[in-house]
């Protein structure tokens, strides 16, 4: 009988799950993703959370509630850290015990630690973990394990030449050895967007209110922070005063900085989630860079599980009504004001 593996499309399977599909179903495994969110899967994820948590959470226990009696393990795995000296948002580190707390009678949940804060030098044991739910041989699992990080590798390729996590959900990667990165520059008189924020706001159709797709249905092009390269990234977030320890606030404060250098977008939409702690320090700093060394027109969208749609979309478009303004007129201005 085939193990069923239940992924909850939320939080951090915008980063990771062609890894974890193409892992377990090396080993044999049924991957089972849950529902793309819906009024039902965020109502029931906000009624079976404490009311503290931010809106990504309970999106997140909904997604677990869509997957509760169709799988034999429900896959929350406890990440604690992804970089060295870094750690990653604290709702990560304690997802496995929040879930557990939240929703009765589970099946077995996959829950194994990954903490890369010192050193990887026990990353084989805790891929052994991983796979020992479906297997206790440990050449099947390392050799399911390289078969991931392959299909992981092409999918950051695919996300650097300009294709979002959702596709990948969607549709298999195609690409070729002969794609490379494509330069980012600004041309033309089309508009270019930067939609800056964590992957699990902006790629959640339902929790950002399809803000990717309103923006390419206005033939928009749309920048975000995993189309650069993180080296490049990297290399900006280095210059800060202070390092930052927060893995996600490192990628979205050196991807401001790249931002206010380059000048290579037109204008840029931060999307937070109402009680994110990481973001109440973030998105100030990410619109000081912007607004003063970068000079670019910066738009806050805050949501949470009462957001309006149709307030989201009026600040959107008096936001490119703005932009368009600035491009045709701005320059007619005197320099004295």
């Amino acid at each position: 009988m085939t193990i069923k593996i239940g992924i909850p499309r939320g939080l951090w399977v915008y980063d990771y799950y062609p890894l974890w599909k193409t892992f377990y179903e090396a080993l044999g495994a049924e991957v089972i993703l849950s529902n793309p969110t819906n009024k039902s899967i965020l109502d029931q994820g906000v009624k079976n959370t404490v009311d503290e948590a931010c809106l990504p959470v309970k999106i997140f226990n909904g997604h677990v509630l869509d997957l509760k009696d169709k799988v034999d393990y429900i896959f929350v795995p406890k990440i604690m850290s992804v970089y060295r000296k870094e750690y990653i948002c604290p709702k990560f580190c304690g997802l496995p015990e929040m879930v557990k707390h939240s929703i009765p009678d589970l099946p077995p949940m996959i829950d194994t630690e990954i903490n890369f804060n010192r050193s990887r030098k026990h990353l084989m044991r805790t891929v052994y973990e991983f796979g020992s739910y479906v297997t206790t041989n440990k050449k099947q699992i390392k050799k399911a394990y390289e078969e991931a990080l392959q299909e992981y590798e092409k999918f950051k390729k695919q996300l650097k030449q300009g294709a979002l996590p959702l596709d990948g959900i969607v549709k298999p990667y195609v690409i070729t050895d002969s794609q490379e990165q494509k330069e980012i520059k600004k041309s033309g008189n089309a508009k270019r967007i930067a939609i800056m924020g964590h992957s699990y706001n902006l790629y959640d159709t339902y929790g950002s209110m399809n803000l990717v797709k309103k923006l390419q249905d206005q033939n928009i092009e749309i920048i975000t922070a995993e189309m650069i390269d993180y080296k490049v990234i990297n290399q900006y977030a280095e210059t800060l005063e202070k390092k930052m320890f927060w893995s996600f606030g490192r990628k979205l404060l050196g991807t401001a900085m790249y931002l206010a250098v380059e000048k290579n977008v037109d204008g840029i939409i931060y999307l937070s989630s109402f009680g994110c702690g990481i973001d109440s320090i973030i998105e100030d700093l990410f619109e000081r860079k912007i607004r003063k060394e970068g000079g670019i027109p910066f738009l806050l969208i805050t949501v949470d599980e009462h957001t309006g749609e149709a307030g989201v979309n009026t600040r959107l478009e008096a936001f490119m009504d703005m932009i368009d303004w600035r491009k045709r007129d701005e320059g007619n201005l005197s320099a004295h004001g």
